[in-house]
């Protein structure tokens, strides 16, 4: 099964089952949950009913998830994006917080600010839980996911590396591009090897399996569930594969007009388009 939120031509946001083309209504059905989140909290993705059927280009897709109450994000989560950065091994993961308002869904433009021009693309898998817990142990983890989805963690570098923190680079306006859909696991199957596939402008940038993060899913979810409860609709971008365009020589920035797709296997396409923040205003 696979889900995504939208809004509706009249303005009102709801969610549904996605069927190709076609979106099953299931938040228009009397006494379901009203969002995705909610659907996921209540443990009712098995059990939603089919409701009224949209067609997929009569509305606006949101972010898979438009209201996380958590974001976290892992860095240098490949050993290839680890040896490009420069960065030392390390016995736990790097984890740094996106803000839940910068999301942006499949087919929304990303932001390059009016203050850099130092925007880079990094294409992700997202894991969204489904069970909450504190210390979830490894051995427990994947049960706690809903589904997962595609990520662009696009970063603005100078700002990112204003200090040893990366919160201001990761945190700019439509800079974090989520969707197009949430895929269950049981519709995603095994993963590991599937490749995260960056294209920017039809050429490829990032490819490689999953099964090569350095730190798996499940050592993620149950270390990061040791320092803060995770909670259903939660989101965890997992890392993104070497290539990216700050390493490159020249550095490869994407800008205005420029199309970049993240695709990973079953889980699917996210695309989007960039604009500079002033031409957007």
């Amino acid at each position: 099964m696979a889900f995504v939120s939208f809004r509706r031509a009249d303005g009102t946001t709801g969610y549904g089952r996605l069927h190709g083309d076609r979106i099953a209504d299931c938040s228009a059905v009397p006494g379901a949950p009203a969002t995705l989140k909610g659907a996921i909290t209540a443990g009712a993705l098995d059990i939603l009913e089919d409701g009224p059927v949209l067609a997929a280009c009569d509305v606006l897709l949101l972010p898979v998830i438009p209201d996380p109450g958590k974001i976290l994000c892992v860095g240098h989560n490949y050993e290839s994006h680890r040896q490009e950065t420069g960065r030392a091994k390390v016995d736990h993961p790097s984890i740094f917080l996106r803000f839940a308002d910068t999301l942006i869904a499949d087919r929304q433009p990303i932001l390059r600010p009016r203050v850099s021009t130092n925007l880079d693309f990094e294409g992700e898998l997202a894991v969204v839980i489904g069970r909450g817990g504190r210390a979830i142990p490894e051995d427990e983890a994947m049960a706690h996911i809903a589904g997962y989805a595609c990520f662009n963690d696009a970063s603005v570098r100078d700002w990112q590396w204003h200090t040893t923190q990366f919160a201001p680079g990761k945190n700019f306006p439509g800079t974090g591009a989520f969707g197009p859909k949430l895929v269950t696991p049981a519709e995603a199957g095994d993963l590991s090897g599937v490749h995260v596939v960056t294209r920017l402008n039809d050429v490829v940038v990032q490819d490689q399996p999953i099964r090569d993060m350095i730190f798996p899913i499940a050592r993620i979810i149950a270390y990061v569930s040791t320092f803060t409860a995770l909670s259903p609709g939660d989101v965890i971008a997992t890392g993104t594969p070497g290539g990216v365009g700050a390493k490159r020589t020249p550095p490869l920035w994407i800008k205005s007009g420029d199309r970049i797709e993240v695709s990973i296997g079953p889980v699917g396409t996210l695309t989007n388009h960039v604009v500079d923040e002033a031409d957007a205003a």
